[in-house]
């Protein structure tokens, strides 16, 4: 199985009109579901006088983790609709919130999923799509003595590092992507003191 998947680079916006009510769309890229209830929380006293604040999301490289919130629209008339966007565009670690504005008429429930499709269709129209390499970071502990034989490692399987503590005992964090994890376990096993998944 690839370890590639598509995401977004960055915030994209979109907006639909439909008798007076505007439907603002933003999608974001995100990584967490803490990630993500900050940025709805932010959302929601941005747009504090809006009347719904629906979203959906999707996390992961297999989209495992995912919601779709109506947030008070009827059942299935909004979060669905946003969701079935990011899925016919094939993204994951994406989070859309579209905010609606009532307009003083009702749109119906045909009308309400066509407004929360298009309204996210347009937000994703304006987004950078970006691949993804699925992975996990780990910290790995060695001794000074195996610096060579670990940093051939890290060269070979070509590793971005981060936090490099060259101290009495030497510790770094890689990222490692999920088809090369059984070749890194490996290859570290024994020459590193320890190696934890962060």
């Amino acid at each position: 199985m690839s370890d590639i998947y598509k995401s977004i680079s960055s915030k994209s916006e979109g907006l639909y009109k439909d008798n007076g009510s505007r439907f603002i769309a933003s999608a974001w890229p995100v990584e967490s579901e803490e990630e993500i209830k900050v940025i709805v929380d932010a959302l929601k006293k941005e747009y504090h006088d809006a009347r719904h604040h629906c979203y959906a999301y999707r996390l992961r490289r297999d989209g495992s983790v995912w919601r779709a919130n109506d947030d008070g629209e009827p059942s299935g008339s909004a979060g669905r609709p946003i969701l079935g966007q990011i899925d016919s565009a094939g993204l994951s670690d994406i989070l859309v919130v579209v905010v609606r504005y009532f307009g003083g008429i009702k749109l119906g429930i045909p009308g309400l999923i066509r407004a929360y499709k298009t309204s996210t269709a347009d937000a994703l129209g304006s987004a950078t799509i970006i691949e993804k390499i699925a992975g996990s970071w780990y910290r790995i502990g060695f001794g000074y003595e195996s610096m060579p034989q670990v940093m051939k490692v890290l060269k070979d399987l070509e590793l971005p590092q981060r936090s490099r503590d060259f101290g009495a005992e030497c510790s770094l964090e890689v990222r490692v992507r999920d088809t090369l994890r059984e070749d890194f376990l490996e290859r570290t096993r024994t020459i590193c003191t320890f190696v934890e998944c962060l």
